[in-house]
């Protein structure tokens, strides 16, 4: 008998959970052992269950995919992650791969490439569409480019630093002001004030700044 590969689910979409449930369970050699809606309870599952695949959203309430990604890999855990999310710019593909991911799959694309991304990962292969590919090697420059400037603390504010870390991990002016108890103005001088100290003019100079210097941590 065909052992079958168990995956497990965290995404805190009812919907999208029940939608890739019933995609996957076309495929005879797959089986789903597991389910989460944050990433507290996707760590706990994996730790529990050790699937060999995680599929993770990036965007989850309490513990982000992210910090679960850096989570699973300073534990060590066996379990191999493909990210499944809405993001598609190209800062998200190398914070998720930094953080540990072997696959990064759009939802948008599901239907047409996730198949594809388990066998690739199962098979010890990273996933990756061209698109991805190539923003992932154009940041990874980008990345180096960068190596030789100061640390993040040397430079920057307390205040500064915060914003900068809700920033660089996906969240809009309005979200952080929320968090920290800000004006959406006072967030965006922050912001305007982070890339002026460090000398940058994309947000996606910022992202691989924050990937390199391990500003993706809480």
């Amino acid at each position: 008998m065909t052992v079958k590969l168990r995956i497990a689910l965290a995404d805190d979409h009812h919907l999208i959970r029940s939608g890739l449930k019933l995609l996957l369970g076309s495929n005879e050699t797959l089986s789903i052992v597991g389910e989460a809606s944050d990433g507290a309870s996707a760590l706990l599952l994996v730790e529990q269950l050790q699937p060999d695949i995680l599929l993770l959203d990036l965007a989850m309430p309490g513990m982000d995919g992210l910090e679960c990604l850096r989570e699973l890999k300073r534990r060590n855990l066996p379990t191999r992650v493909i990210v499944l999310t809405m993001f598609e710019d190209e800062n998200y593909v190398l914070a998720a791969m930094s953080a540990g991911a072997q696959g990064y799959v759009q939802k948008s694309a599901i239907d047409t490439e996730l198949f594809q991304a388990i066998d690739n990962v199962a098979a010890g292969r990273l996933h990756l569409n061209e698109s991805s590919a190539k923003s992932l090697l154009s940041m990874l420059l980008v990345e180096r480019q960068q190596a030789a400037l100061p640390p993040a603390t040397a430079v920057l504010s307390p205040r500064e630093l915060e914003v900068l870390r809700w920033y660089a991990r996906g969240f809009s002016l309005r979200e952080i002001g929320e968090q920290l108890g800000l004006s959406v103005k006072t967030v965006d001088t922050y912001k305007t004030r982070i890339m002026e100290k460090l000398g940058f003019q994309k947000k996606s100079e910022l992202i691989a700044y924050a990937a390199k210097h391990g500003l993706f941590e809480p």
